[in-house]
């Protein structure tokens, strides 16, 4: 005989079944109160959370200390003798999130009380990503955007909207040419260079110095392929413009990959992979003659054997193509800290002071992958980099900016407990067949993990490998971008400028006017 306990609970399992179709809410109440029906553990209880946050006092008191720390940050109006620009590529406001989480978990934690580097900055906005011509952009346009400060289409490189894809002689007119941050430092009497973890001439780097119609004519073979019988000698290619157009032949100091678009078919680069250029012209030949008393390097041990004070300019190059993923990556490649270490080491020989663009561009590759394992590992390998650049400055002259080029579409869903693990499934919810789903997922990418039927398969206990592909929902062979606005966080000189919803292109022109650089209004007038 049932007792009526046992009774009282099957009547309430059969309430909320009846009831499935009529709230939306119901399939998380009916699977939270089977999980506690059924004793199995998963239950939404305190066990998480740090004793100290029990206490509502601790709450109370948190804000009023933020209240506090917030009052007396007034506005810093020295001007930015040095500007400092970082770009989390992909770095979507979940992605910073789940690596905030992440980072807590790593260090024995929940998680969800952590901090990122730049989170900490006194002063947020939100940054507008479209491109003029599409609702959601790729990191060309939106390069131009934040490194020229114009809008310009999708897929181009420094050059105004009026220029068509693929149209050569439009954007090789000088006349469609924009103007960067690059060139605005270097007329100033400062030192400007940038730093990368994809190629030197990938898109994100390649606004500010580069003025093509398609971001694809990284080297004269692309652009060979992309033209076809329309093919010009007078198209250059974005390496050829690096090396010998302004502002890119004057920049003090280039690191990242790439090195097989600066090389012929016929020579092989330093990692055993032949070159890629059809035209037989050796760019880093050409970068030494045009740069005498700078120094290449194409490892870590050479680049921290630099003689900084001696060194007139660097190039480094530590791929044929894009670097490896930190988490992979081989003992000779620096990390993306370490180059900061050593631009900032550098660059701050002038006592003009210096621009420097700093881009953690693989977080970007691992969201297109659906490896979130890959992509939160970079935002925290970024987050050092940023970090490492507040402990080598002083916010008295030296502008910290921290953004994104665009976002990408992955969620934190459900309703899971208080540290969970981020990279794992979902512990309390399921979907209505009664199985688990990840707590992080995408919008569309190459798994949906389905059966013959379609429906999903369980994913409990596949998850742990870093490069394990999470789940999605739309059949694509690679990731898309999303139309999200992406965060802004400043630190230094004119930081209250970075506040409310910004469009994109507004970001160089304030860098501009806290440095006093550029053909804008500037905080010297």
């Amino acid at each position: 005989m049932f007792k009526f306990g046992e009774t009282l609970i099957l009547l309430m399992a059969l309430v909320i079944a009846a009831n499935a179709e009529s709230d939306p809410h119901d399939f998380t109440i009916r699977s939270m109160s089977r999980a506690n029906m059924l004793g199995s553990g998963m239950i939404l209880d305190n066990s998480a959370v740090p004793v100290d946050e029990l206490d509502p006092n601790y709450w109370r008191r948190s804000a009023s200390e933020e209240i506090k720390s917030r009052l007396a940050t007034g506005p810093n109006t020295n001007k930015a003798k040095n500007v400092i620009f970082f770009l989390g590529d992909g770095m979507s406001l979940s992605t910073i999130t789940a690596a905030r989480i992440l980072k807590g978990q790593r260090e024995g934690n929940p998680g969800e009380e952590s901090q990122l580097s730049f989170e900490k900055f006194p002063y947020t906005g939100l940054s507008r990503t479209y491109c003029t011509n599409a609702q959601v952009p790729d990191s060309a346009c939106t390069s131009t955007a934040y490194l020229a400060g114009v809008k310009t289409n999708i897929l181009s490189l420094g050059v105004g909207p009026n220029v068509n894809y693929n149209d050569c002689a439009a954007s090789m007119d000088p006349a469609n040419d924009l103007t960067s941050l690059y060139d605005w430092a270097q007329a100033a009497g400062k030192s400007s260079g940038f730093i990368t973890t994809t190629r030197l001439t990938h898109a994100s780097p390649s606004g500010g110095y580069a003025h093509v119609a398609n971001r694809m004519w990284e080297s004269d073979t692309d652009v060979r392929s992309y033209l076809g019988e329309n093919y010009t000698t007078d198209c250059i290619d974005i390496a050829t413009q690096l090396i010998t157009e302004a502002p890119g032949r004057n920049l003090d100091l280039i690191m990242g990959g790439g090195m097989g678009k600066f090389l012929p078919k016929t020579m092989i680069d330093s990692f055993g992979t032949a070159g890629e250029r059809t035209d037989g012209v050796n760019l880093l030949s050409q970068w030494q003659r045009r740069h005498p008393g700078g120094v290449f390097v194409s490892n870590r041990k050479q680049m921290q054997a630099l003689n900084i004070e001696q060194t007139k300019s660097i190039l480094g190059i530590f791929q044929s193509s894009l670097m490896n993923y930190h988490h992979h990556a081989t003992e000779g490649e620096p990390t993306l800290s370490e180059m900061t270490e050593t631009a900032i080491k550098f660059l701050n020989k002038n006592e003009n002071g210096y621009f420097v663009f700093i881009e953690g561009g693989l977080i970007d590759y691992g969201n297109h992958q659906n490896k979130p394992g890959i992509s939160l590992d970079e935002t925290l390998e970024f987050s050092k980099a940023v970090e490492m650049a507040c402990n080598m400055t002083s916010i008295e002259d030296t502008l910290i900016v921290v953004t994104a080029d665009h976002a990408h579409p992955v969620n934190i869903i459900g309703y899971p407990e208080r540290g969970n693990n981020i990279l794992d499934i979902n512990k309390i919810s399921y979907d209505r067949n009664g199985v688990h789903y990840s707590t992080l997922n995408y919008a569309a990418g190459p798994n949906q993990y389905l059966d013959e039927y379609g429906d999903r398969i369980e994913l409990e206990g596949q998850f742990g490998d870093v490069d394990f592909i999470f789940p999605s929902y739309v059949s694509v062979s690679d990731g898309v971008h999303s139309g999200d606005d992406v965060g802004v966080y400043a630190s230094g000189p004119w930081q209250h400028l970075f506040r409310g919803v910004l469009q994109q292109n507004s970001l160089p022109h304030m860098m501009a006017h806290a440095a006093c650089i550029g053909d804008g209004a500037k905080a010297c007038d």
